[in-house]
């Protein structure tokens, strides 16, 4: 068995591993998958802050998401995953997760 050892590949074990974390954070503090799965719902900059304080883990995977163009600021200025994000976290966790009907 060969293991992929690319930039690519490791960047998306990164992005896979902040997506889980993330799930749970969310969950952990009343939300679901779908406030940031579907583009014009998202995280305020409130939701954002409380979640900063709660995990330093939140802030780095935050980092991650957005640097690698997986998450982005939607025009009512709320934290959403982009299409790559949607396609992962799709992968993860099934179709329901990242419905955006």
């Amino acid at each position: 068995m060969m293991i992929d050892t690319s930039p690519t590949a490791g960047m998306q074990r990164s992005l896979r591993q902040c997506l889980s974390s993330m799930a749970a954070l969310l969950y952990h503090h009343g939300h679901v998958l779908e406030t940031v799965s579907i583009p014009h719902r998202g995280l305020d900059r409130k939701d954002v802050a409380n979640l900063s304080s709660a995990s330093s883990e939140w802030q780095t995977c935050q980092k991650v998401l957005v640097n690698s163009d997986a998450a982005s600021w939607n025009e009512h200025n709320r934290l959403v995953l982009t299409p790559l994000g949607r396609e992962l976290l799709f992968d993860m966790f099934g179709e329901g997760a990242a419905d955006c009907a």
